[in-house]
């Protein structure tokens, strides 16, 4: 599946006042969290608990009465990874296997940091992955990224390469935030990386 800068770009809005965010999370606090980071970035935010709610709203889950695309625009999904039920994981390869919604991104987030779990989203079609807490230069970054219009430009897997040294990079840097990483040679970081 291929989304080039230019599909995204027809597909999402001029201003980012209209740009609308699906957030799924089976907590309550972290619903509030993602739904507060969203509107802090000036976007529309809907929230919904659970993955089989998240389907209903989008019109996916076979009932005739639900909402369906005409009436719902949303320009990226937010999911959480661990939720009962349905995980966030199956709810992407649902939103992937439509053929209205398979090109909106698809960000997942989880609080446990599972190389297998990043693999398999980010192969199955996430745009991103990423570790709760969520925080504010995540969204920004995702919703300007997406602005931008420069969403996956590559047929199938992303390359995991990349998303191992981003995933390890900010992982690292994020529980030391106060370390000074300038000092630390890339043979320290590789050495870090591979003990992740």
């Amino acid at each position: 599946m291929a989304i080039s800068g230019d599909v995204l770009r027809d597909c999402l809005p001029e201003v980012v006042g209209d740009f609308h965010v699906l957030a799924v999370d089976d907590s309550f606090v972290d619903r509030k969290v993602i739904e507060r980071l969203l509107k802090f970035t000036s976007c529309k935010v809907t929230v919904v608990e659970s993955g089989t709610r998240a389907l209903q709203y989008l019109g996916l889950d076979g009932d005739t009465s639900s909402i369906g695309f005409d009436g719902v625009k949303v320009n990226m999904i937010m999911t959480d990874y661990s939720m009962p039920g349905m995980t966030g994981y199956e709810l992407l390869k649902k939103i992937k296997e439509s053929s209205v919604f398979r090109e909106i991104p698809v960000v997942v987030m989880s609080s446990e940091n599972i190389l297998t779990r990043i693999d398999s989203c980010l192969e199955e079609g996430a745009e991103e992955f990423l570790l709760k807490p969520v925080k504010l230069s995540d969204v920004k970054r995702l919703t300007d990224f997406i602005l931008r219009g420069e969403g996956k430009k590559v047929e199938g897997k992303r390359s995991q390469k990349r998303s191992r040294s981003d995933d390890s990079i900010s992982s690292l840097s994020s529980s030391c935030s106060s370390c000074d990483l300038s000092s630390v040679s890339p043979s320290e970081i590789s050495s870090k990386k591979s003990r992740l």
